[in-house]
């Protein structure tokens, strides 16, 4: 293929309730040359005057090749009529290049109301495909555009909800053409448009092809050989110590890290050393460091906070989880033999259940443990313990999250590994080879294999889970956000199996 491509435009003309609007759109196929790139569509509508458009990135597919869409909507003006028919040519620019589909120096062309319009380099092609399912939909429409060259008999969906384990087949059907022009004539299309709809009920992935039957052929489009994909959001699940307040600047370090919530779209955040002042062990719920972060959020979160001991002799220290999903079941209990709030190794825990909207119930831990030789082992036991005894049928996955103050490959971290029961995300996600040498069947000297590293901070889930962790990005580094601690963040995303 060439470094930029058409796929298809579209050209709609919609009437409703008195209202006209004009819709265009260019879905285009592009070479990846560069991380930094610009794609533009630059057209003119029937005024002569010509305009830019820019695209956005869409996916990605096999062969290092991206999908980008631009999409415009007019509305006539005094000013300013409906662009009708246009003619239009792609710039790609990257890397100190321009490339160019100008349909062979004439321009592409599109009449008004005249429909989808695929190119000929693909007589079959999916038309707006989408990569995320919205939570709570349940029928997924298809849209196949096929160049009335194919003379096309059949077309059907092939796709699964399980990875291929079972394969379902839906019929689409041809919609009849009711474009016109402006005299109201028929517009005669050089492409049918067929429909199916799949009924994906409340599953989390769908992976699908399509195949067109003619009488001399069978034609397919899998996007590539990699099928077409989409899928519910992900579960982003956010770890951090807060530094008790310890922070210069620490007043901007609360907003960077609302703002990266925000803008990372975090689900759940864990948060340990969270601090208020101490007002004589009474505590100042209103000047809580887990709640000022929470009050910057664009829309709130749901907040479930409590304190251990007395931190740095002038703050209630504790731990807190920010959800974006209500909390269904809060619970907090010392983890620690002693409950002595004046004892830094005073280890309080808060637990909460949460129904993640098409993944089910989790049972989440903010956690705050003792070193090694202050008392780790107990604290963690009575943790699994707590853990084991919340879990219920219906949980899909337990999570032990934060500051467990055990380097990676330590004694502590030897503990959790023999238990046998909880697995180390993080590194499942960044280093699977080194995960299955320790949490499959471990390795003799699996230690050497963490010498590097330096992490404490964890999220263990429980190995029956049905979830699965798919990445994990180290945050508030000093290339990814800054610092706001002398922890870092780390953030995993988990879907079902």
């Amino acid at each position: 293929m060439n470094e930029v491509q058409l796929l298809y435009v579209t050209n709609e003309v919609s009437r409703k309730k008195g209202l006209v609007q004009q819709d265009l759109s260019f879905f285009i196929l592009v070479k990846n040359i560069h991380f930094t790139k610009h794609i533009d569509v630059i057209w003119s509508g029937e005024d002569g005057q010509w305009r830019t458009l820019p695209a956005r990135f869409h996916s990605a597919t096999q062969g290092n090749k991206e999908y980008w869409l631009v999409s415009a909507s007019f509305k006539p003006a005094p000013q300013a009529a409906l662009p009708g028919g246009i003619q239009f040519a792609l710039r790609y620019r990257a890397d100190g290049h321009e490339f160019w589909d100008n349909n062979h120096g004439l321009n592409y062309r599109s009449l008004a109301n005249s429909g989808i319009h695929a190119t000929d380099h693909h007589p079959l092609l999916n038309i707006g495909f989408q990569q995320e399912l919205e939570d709570g939909r349940k029928l997924v429409p298809i849209t196949v555009a096929v160049s009335q060259s194919l003379r096309a008999q059949k077309v059907t969906v092939h796709w699964t909800m399980d990875d291929w384990k079972q394969t379902n087949i839906t019929r689409c059907y041809q919609k009849r053409s009711r474009s016109q022009n402006r005299d109201g004539n028929p517009i005669e299309d050089r492409d049918q448009v067929w429909k199916g709809l799949l009924n994906i009920g409340n599953a989390f992935r769908l992976q699908y092809s399509i195949c067109c039957e003619s009488d001399d052929q069978v034609l397919w489009d899998n996007n590539f050989d990699q099928n077409y994909s989409a899928r519910r959001k992900s579960l982003k699940v956010l770890i951090l110590n807060l530094h008790c307040l310890q922070e210069e600047n620490q007043d901007a370090k609360f907003s960077r890290i609302a703002r990266a919530i925000d803008e990372l779209d975090v689900d759940i955040a864990c948060l340990q050393e969270v601090a208020e002042p101490w007002n004589a062990g009474r505590g100042n719920p209103e000047l809580n460091s887990a709640k000022i972060i929470n009050d910057r959020l664009a829309s709130p979160y749901h907040l479930y906070t409590d304190w251990s001991h007395l931190g740095f002799d002038q703050y209630r220290e504790g731990v807190a989880i920010l959800s974006r999903h209500p909390l269904l079941k809060r619970h907090s209990k010392y983890v620690s033999k002693t409950e002595d709030p004046y004892n830094i190794h005073a280890r309080r825990v808060v637990m909460t259940q949460i129904n993640v909207p098409s993944i089910g119930l989790i049972n989440l831990f903010s956690s705050h443990l003792s070193c090694w030789n202050d008392g780790f082992a107990e604290q963690f036991k009575n943790l699994r313990q707590w853990a084991t005894a919340k879990q219920g049928e219906p949980v899909k996955a337990i999570m032990l999250c934060g500051d467990f103050n055990i380097k990676a490959g330590s004694k502590g971290y030897e503990l959790v590994v023999s238990s046998d029961e909880y697995q180390d995300q993080f590194l499942a996600a960044r280093s699977p080879e080194v995960f299955a040498k320790i949490f499959g069947t471990p390795s003799p000297g699996w230690q050497k294999y963490l010498n590097d590293d330096h992490r404490i901070d964890y999220i263990f889930m429980n190995k029956s889970s049905s979830l699965r962790v798919t990445s994990a990005r180290e945050l508030f580094t000093e290339q990814d956000y800054g610092r706001v601690s002398d922890h870092f963040g780390y953030l995993m995303t988990f879907e079902p199996r």
